[in-house]
């Protein structure tokens, strides 16, 4: 493994024509996005073969597991964009100081939320929307979850270390090897060692545990920021800095779970079936997402060094590109997702076409606003990684909660279970009409940084020709 300097990642960042780098950083991205998809996929296809119940059960567990994975994208993404934009102004010293406090931050908070968790096991499985028939079974799941959330917390927050470092394909490593193992433990647990609901989460708890140890061995071999104890300083000032570029992230993610658990709640007085359907259609959303996801991840540390460097003009290059791309790939699966709607749903739940109808209408209907989502991520992820955080913060909680918490709780009383399935387009739709003058705001004022900046060098030239 060959190790790039701090100088030698600053120019690649800043001087590597601007397409080809960030598609040099999303390849891996997306490839860990989705094998990390693939094996969360795995828990819902494999329970699935249980019964719908325990199909349903996993659906419940969405939301813890979105409470973990807010804790690591908030202490990840919060100093992994810090540190790309110091790094990009060659301030090495706070980058480790941001990535160590980080890192220990996330590992302390997870490790409370896992001791909370088990002893009030119960009333959380049923706070999540758990039926009594459901209950048992999230119950099981949930504990070995539950035991999995500091390697899950810790592997994002170091994931996202190294790709804001430009290291996306070492952090891509760390995720798929975990994710491949996933698949083969699935079955081996649930089937052969008959252990039911509990052998999918403890191979997902072996998993996340697998791709945390790959991760840190990575990070301290070819990261150029280290995790160190002596740079653990849980200042106001350093957490202020890690809150305003992790909060919006920290929106997206615990909002999400709050979401998940009004959705299932609402879908309780259609059964099981409903709330199965609901789970596996956003397991299908998370396929969909991966590669929009994985992109936007690859233009981030491309936006934050060159922002940094004041180098707006290939902030908004990157930041096109992104959006022109990703919208047409996006048209492309909506298009074989409202095709093949109701094969895709009963790939996770065969024999049983209650989940499969109500799967079908609501995949359909997701596919008509899903174009959407390309400008709706690369502009958040382009507010946060510039330090917008109050315009990230809103729009993270646009989409999933001030608008989409509201649409679930209150259309299913008019129009029953129609209203939780045309739920999340209509807060895609929403939330797109509310990010264009947010980012147009962004991008107006680098247009003016632009020109400032070309006036200083112009400045500087015309002033060496004097001399």
């Amino acid at each position: 493994m060959k190790t790039q300097t701090a100088e030698e990642k600053y120019r690649r960042m800043t001087e590597t024509p601007v397409k080809g780098l960030i598609l040099t950083l999303s390849v891996p991205t997306i490839i860990s996005n989705l094998i990390s998809t693939l094996y969360n996929a795995a828990d819902t296809f494999f329970v699935g073969q249980i019964s719908t119940s325990a199909s349903a059960a996993v659906g419940v567990a969405l939301s813890l597991q979105a409470v973990i994975q807010a804790i690591g994208f908030f202490f990840g993404q919060g100093s992994g964009n810090n540190m790309s934009r110091r790094l990009g102004a060659h301030d090495e010293k706070t980058a480790e100081e941001l990535a160590s406090t980080g890192f220990f931050s996330s590992l302390l908070l997870s490790v409370a939320i896992t001791v909370i968790g088990i002893i009030f096991l119960r009333p959380l499985a049923i706070f999540l929307g758990s039926s009594d028939t459901i209950l048992p079974y999230a119950m099981d799941y949930m504990f070995w979850i539950l035991i999995a959330s500091p390697f899950m917390a810790s592997s994002l927050v170091l994931n996202n270390q190294l790709r804001f470092e430009g290291n996306s394909f070492y952090s891509m490593i760390g995720l798929t090897t975990g994710g491949i193992l996933n698949l083969f433990l699935d079955p081996l647990f649930i089937f052969v060692f008959d252990m039911g609901i509990s052998g999918a989460a403890l191979a997902t708890a072996i998993s996340q545990f697998v791709s945390f140890a790959i991760l840190f061995i990575l990070s301290e071999r070819i990261g150029t920021v280290k995790i160190r104890p002596r740079s653990f300083k849980p200042t106001l000032q350093m957490l202020g800095m890690i809150t305003n570029g992790g909060l919006p992230s920290l929106c997206r993610q615990s909002v999400t779970s709050v979401a998940m658990i009004c959705l299932n709640n609402a879908a309780l007085p259609y059964g099981d079936a409903a709330i199965a359907a609901m789970a596996i259609v956003n397991k299908i959303g998370n396929f969909t997402n991966s590669v929009l996801i994985g992109v936007g991840q690859g233009f981030q540390p491309v936006c934050g060094y060159n922002y940094g460097a004041k180098l707006y003009k290939r902030v908004k290059e990157g930041f096109w590109f992104c959006v022109k791309m990703m919208s047409v790939v996006l048209l492309i699966l909506a298009v074989i997702e409202f095709i093949w709607a109701s094969p895709i749903v009963g790939f996770f739940r065969k024999g049983d076409p209650d989940v499969i109808e109500i799967g079908d209408i609501a995949l359909r209907l997701r596919c008509f606003t899903l174009v959407f989502s390309s400008w709706i991520t690369i502009s958040n992820m382009l507010l946060q990684t510039t330090g917008k955080m109050w315009r990230a913060s809103i729009l993270g909680f646009a989409r999933q909660g001030i608008i989409l918490i509201p649409i679930v709780l209150i259309l299913p009383q008019f129009i029953g279970i129609w209203g939780i399935q045309i739920a999340q387009p209509l807060a895609d739709l929403i939330s797109f009409i509310i990010s264009v003058p947010m980012t147009m705001g962004v991008i107006r004022q680098m247009n003016e940084g632009a020109k400032v900046e070309e006036a200083s060098i112009f400045a500087k030239a015309s002033e060496k020709q004097l001399d």
